[in-house]
């Protein structure tokens, strides 16, 4: 099921995602907030960030603020690589409409 209070956050099965614009990045950024039925890791997070004007590469971090870990031109292989961080399957990541058209 997912929850859907606004644009910009979504849950599904334990992990939260929520959607944010600085002054130079898109953040979509993921955390796993129960066990539940998931398989994702406690208190795992995973955040794909694009610059503001969402043309650039998407860049793979542990964090918001964390360190990029790798770069992707596509949204689907930025989700990949998140769910990965999270030991879940791509399919299981809820995206907030705001964040819907990241990538190339």
């Amino acid at each position: 099921m997912i929850d859907m209070s606004d644009d910009r956050t979504a849950e599904r099965d334990g992990i939260s995602a929520t959607y944010d614009e600085t002054e130079t990045e898109r953040v979509l950024e993921f955390t796993a907030v129960d066990g539940g039925e998931s398989t994702a890791r406690a208190g795992a997070t995973a955040a794909i960030a694009q610059n503001i004007e969402g043309y650039a590469m998407l860049k793979v971090r542990p964090t918001a603020d964390g360190d990029e870990l790798e770069r992707y031109y596509g949204f689907d292989m930025a989700l990949d690589h998140a769910a990965e961080l999270l030991g879940v399957s791509p399919h299981d990541l809820p995206v907030p409409a705001a964040a819907e058209d990241m990538g190339m």
